[in-house]
This record gives structure tokens, sequence and C-alpha cells, in this order.
């Protein structure tokens, strides 16, 4: 008798990626995010492998990931998938000092921020 299995938080058409601690902070990673909300996936990649946002390229890794898990995890179809949610949360920050003058020291924050990307299939109309 073990635990009671939790419901599953997504619909059945659905898979989700998540990364946990990408080296930027939240408001630069939700521009990337915007980005890429509603489109397709093919049309969602080209359009990251292409922006000039250094964090893109990491983004573009999770959304493979989602992909991958709606494909492998959920046996969805990669070519009707869309891009349902890309969301974006704080994460831990780093505190670091830099020396100023007179023996004084500023404050450097070096935040980190994570990103969950929710793929959903779209049902073809007949």
């Amino acid at each position: 008798m073990g635990k009671q299995a939790k419901p599953r938080r997504l619909k059945p058409a659905e898979a989700m990626a998540k990364v946990r601690t990408l080296r930027t902070g939240a408001r630069k990673l939700n521009v990337v995010a915007q980005s890429i909300r509603g489109l397709k996936v093919q049309r969602a990649l080209n359009e990251l492998e292409f922006s000039p946002r250094r964090i893109a390229g990491e983004v573009r890794k999770a959304l493979y990931s989602a992909i991958s898990n709606a494909e492998n995890n959920h046996s969805l179809d990669i070519d009707s998938l869309v891009v349902a949610e890309a969301y974006v949360g704080k994460n831990l920050v780093m505190k670091r000092f830099s020396a100023r003058a007179r023996g004084r020291a500023a404050r450097i924050e070096k935040p980190f921020s994570e990103i969950t990307i929710v793929v959903r299939e779209l049902e073809e109309a007949v």
C-alpha cells in the first residue's frame, strides 16, 4: 500500500518542460518567453534560433525538451504542437560585493530564473 498517485496537472494532450536555474533575470527571460507564446513549435524554434538574446539558446533547449516529452511520454504528434504556455519565475539570487572608495562596499545581485514551457497538441478540424 503506497501513496495515492497525484492527478496529472496537465490535460491529456499537453506536455511540459521546466528549467530551474537559468543565469539571467526574470524580466530579461520573459521577453524571450513572450516571443514564443502561442506559436507553432517549428516557428518558435526558428524564432529562438535567430534571436539576438543570449538566453535564447537555453530556452530553445527547454522547448526541445518539452517537444521530446510530448513525443516520448505522451505519444503526441510533434507536427501539430503549439507552445500553449511559457511562463517565467524568479529563483535564487547570488549576492556579491564590489569594493568602493573609502572602505565601503556596493552590493551586486546576480539573479537566477526558471522557465516552464507547456506544449499542446491541436486537434485537426475535420
